[in-house]
């Protein structure tokens, strides 16, 4: 791979981009162009490299990009983790299946559409819905990834967009990636916890749906809500 300061400038991603066009440009290439520079040692060509390989191996796992994965690649520091997650999560919001406002849910089966490409990523992801009072959608929301715990799903994280929504309820969601629809201690002991903490607040929590690829299950139908 050639370093960048022996590329002639026409050749070069920010050259390119302005007479060409974006989709002249390889991923290694626009990776580039957002890193800007590499460090010392480390010539921005490499390290873009290094990234365009690990979102690879995102994109083949059918999972997101992480910002700890994004720091333990050389060169790539915490500003440039915040930009490329801030590229991925604009380009999903914009570009991506983010049409869920208005989706009417009437049972727990009507969730799935809303969460369908996160039912087999080997993260978990834990799902805040917002929903007014005529049991509509208002949006969708990722309340933690990766980790599952009452430390971390904490009620104002749950709660502080519902009530920005003016939300009249919410449902919780959120997938296993093991594929068991068992919910855990902590699933049971998290819900409970945000029932409580929604009852305060004036927002039902009407259901908690634990998703995989092959099916679900929800806490309410099974007792625990």
């Amino acid at each position: 791979m050639k370093k960048m300061r022996d590329i002639p400038n026409r050749d070069r991603p920010r050259e390119k981009l302005a007479t060409r066009g974006p989709e002249a440009l390889t991923d290694t290439e626009l990776i580039a162009l957002l890193l800007g520079r590499g460090t010392k040692g480390r010539d921005v060509s490499q390290v873009a490299g290094e990234v365009k390989a690990y979102l690879d191996k995102v994109k083949e796992d059918k999972d997101s990009p992480s910002y700890d994965a994004l720091l333990e690649i050389g060169g790539v520091g915490s500003a440039k983790a915040c930009e490329i997650m801030a590229c991925f999560e604009i380009g999903r919001r914009y570009l991506g299946d983010n049409d869920v406002s208005g989706c009417r849910i009437t049972c727990p089966g009507d969730v799935l559409p809303l969460v369908a490409k996160w039912r087999d990523r080997k993260q978990e992801y834990f799902f805040c819905i917002t929903l007014n009072g005529a049991g509509e959608v208002i949006e969708r929301r990722t309340v933690t990834v990766g980790i599952l715990n009452q430390s971390l799903v904490h009620p104002r994280e749950v709660f502080a967009e519902a009530i920005t929504d003016r939300a009249a309820s919410v449902i919780l969601v959120h997938n296993h990636p093991s594929g068991t629809l068992e919910p855990s201690t902590q699933d049971i002991g998290i819900t409970r916890q945000l029932v409580e903490a929604g009852s305060i607040l004036g927002i039902r929590v009407l259901d908690h749906v634990i998703v995989t690829k092959k099916g679900y299950v929800s806490l309410k139908e099974i007792g625990h809500l």
